[in-house]
């Protein structure tokens, strides 16, 4: 179910869904028509619409994945340690923490942290001789998922036996992840379709493989989506697609300068946003435009701006307050969109709404959903810096306990006001007391300045949110946290450590907000994360009042 109160932004939204069926927008995008995006053949576009056929999956993949979730079993595996980042991380992980546990399937652990504290923690944790290492990459040349391959691979061996044997590798044909995979001897090589984009490719094999292992029932996800692919099909009126009726909304709000989109979640599907929030800023987030998306802040009881959009989204029967606080932020003024989902299996079906509702809102704001034209920056920066080709000095950073810090602070909050937001970059090991005392910045943040603010995990977010923050909308505030790690970890077959890697790409991506002309701050926790962020939030209390 989907109901839309918009109030005074009804009007444009219907409008733009008529204008949709003047020109057979809904048969346009399942006939995979690129020129509702641009005129001009571009790079990544008609080449990137193979996720609209993704819900007809052959059936002699499920039967594959059935077998291949029974077989690994049978050999006594009890883990599954993902590594993966973005696209290949995302859908895993809402799979994983949204199905009920079922009875001799494996447990994921997805590792999209470069950070020496979080990797060593998953190698302490798991037992190599029980764990299944799934290598997931579009490319086959994430830097942060290979150098967690070699990192993993001789932790493997430590079980004794051919490593190869409890490795397995998602990728495209051809990858070098692929030849890779070949020359190490993994049990198996899954091919993934080079038409879908990572941010799209849920209900590819980077999302079902993993899905599979964990007691997932894929067939009934599959079903899902297809059958919500038959209600928002070609000859559906605009106006009764609910994806595309989506879409218009979100679009025609940006346009009107309501571009924070907010999630509310019931506790069963809370993790489903996460996705959602890599898939609209990615697509959206470029030409100084798009949708920026709030996931997890704190309940601010009120004080939100008139920059924001409310997304709830719940399950059938739930006893929680999300109701509640929906129709208070409704009678307040604010636009609402609600979604409910009658039972998890309907996972495949929010997958395909959102994608839908992703690209058309693209098609409102006149930008291209399907490409990340300045993650590149972010990139080349980042290999600079792990080849200390960086000029000295290039990155300035306050410690917390600095003299200057407050002075820092106070500089960086010059002009933060509503319309802006901040989003706090943690290249921290994503724990959960340092999420404790980032929830706390946020919400202090969000109280004094009504200020929409996002959490992201570094080098994780940079496969996320990274595209918007440097692409999007210039109403950004960025401040970067670093630490220092007690114990770092080497990176086998390269002269590097997972610190020294964390810090390059920290480096690069501060470099590469600079040259987007963002304001951004670093600031130094100490070797105590959770410390520095309580010395942190006190002077941002007395700055803030």
């Amino acid at each position: 179910m989907q109901r839309m109160r918009l109030g005074p932004y009804e009007g444009q939204v219907a409008h733009r869904l008529r204008q949709w069926d003047a020109i057979g927008f809904g048969r346009r995008l399942w006939a995979r028509d690129p020129t509702l995006w641009a005129p001009a053949p571009l790079p990544e576009l008609a080449d990137r619409l193979g996720w609209l056929g993704l819900p007809w999956a052959p059936p002699t993949l499920v039967d594959e994945l059935d077998a291949l979730a029974h077989q690994v079993r049978d050999e006594g595996l009890t883990d599954v340690l993902l590594l993966g980042m973005g696209g290949s991380s995302l859908a895993p992980e809402v799979f994983a923490r949204t199905t009920p546990p079922r009875p001799g399937a494996l447990a994921l652990t997805v590792v999209d942290s470069t950070h020496p504290t979080a990797v060593r923690a998953v190698a302490a944790r798991l037992d190599p001789a029980r764990t299944l290492i799934v290598v997931s990459s579009k490319s086959g040349t994430t830097t942060e998922t290979l150098a967690l391959f070699h990192y993993f691979w001789e932790w493997s061996r430590t079980a004794g036996g051919p490593p190869g044997r409890r490795c397995l590798a998602i990728t495209d044909p051809q990858t070098p992840l692929a030849a890779l995979a070949s020359a190490r001897g993994f049990r198996r090589i899954v091919y993934a379709p080079p038409d879908v984009g990572g941010r799209y490719a849920a209900l590819s094999v980077f999302g079902l493989v993993p899905a599979a292992l964990v007691g997932v029932d894929v067939r009934a996800v599959l079903a899902g989506a297809r059958a919500f692919a038959a209600a928002i099909g070609p000859e559906v009126p605009c106006a009764d697609n609910p994806a595309l009726a989506l879409g218009a909304a979100l679009g025609e709000l940006v346009l009107a300068g309501r571009d924070k989109v907010t999630f509310l979640a019931s506790p069963a599907i809370a993790a489903f946003p996460v996705w959602v929030e890599q898939l609209l800023a990615e697509s959206t987030g470029k030409d100084g435009r798009g949708v920026v998306p709030v996931v997890d802040e704190p309940w601010l009881d009120g004080a939100y701006g008139a920059d924001r959009v409310f997304v709830g989204v719940g399950m059938a029967g739930a006893t929680d307050v999300l109701d509640d606080r929906l129709a208070a932020l409704a009678s307040a003024g604010h636009p609402v969109v609600e979604i409910t989902l009658d039972a998890i299996t309907q996972l495949g079906q929010e997958f395909l709404r959102w994608e839908v509702a992703t690209a058309a809102a693209g098609a409102v704001l006149g930008v291209h959903p399907f490409n990340q034209p300045d993650v590149q920056l972010a990139k080349d920066l980042t290999e600079r810096a792990m080849a200390q080709d960086a000029p000295p000095g290039a990155v300035p950073e306050v410690a917390v306990d600095d003299a200057a810090t407050s002075q820092a602070l106070r500089a960086w909050l010059a002009g933060l006001q509503e319309g802006a937001y901040v989003a706090v970059l943690a290249f921290l090991a994503p724990r959960p007391e340092v999420m404790h005392g980032l929830q706390e910045i946020r919400a202090l943040l969000g109280q004094r300045r009504r200020v929409a603010t996002t959490v992201g995990f570094g080098p994780r977010y940079l496969h996320s949110t990274g595209q918007l923050h440097k692409g999007g909308p210039h109403s950004g505030w960025f401040l970067q946290l670093v630490d220092e790690p007690v114990d770092d970890a080497p990176v086998p077959g390269r002269a590097l450590t997972f610190h020294a890697l964390l810090r390059a790409q920290a480096d690069g991506d501060y470099q590469a907000l600079v040259q987007r002309g963002r304001h951004v701050l670093r600031i130094g926790l100490g070797r105590d994360a959770p410390a520095g962020l309580a010395r942190l939030l006190a002077r941002l209390r007395h700055l803030l009042g």
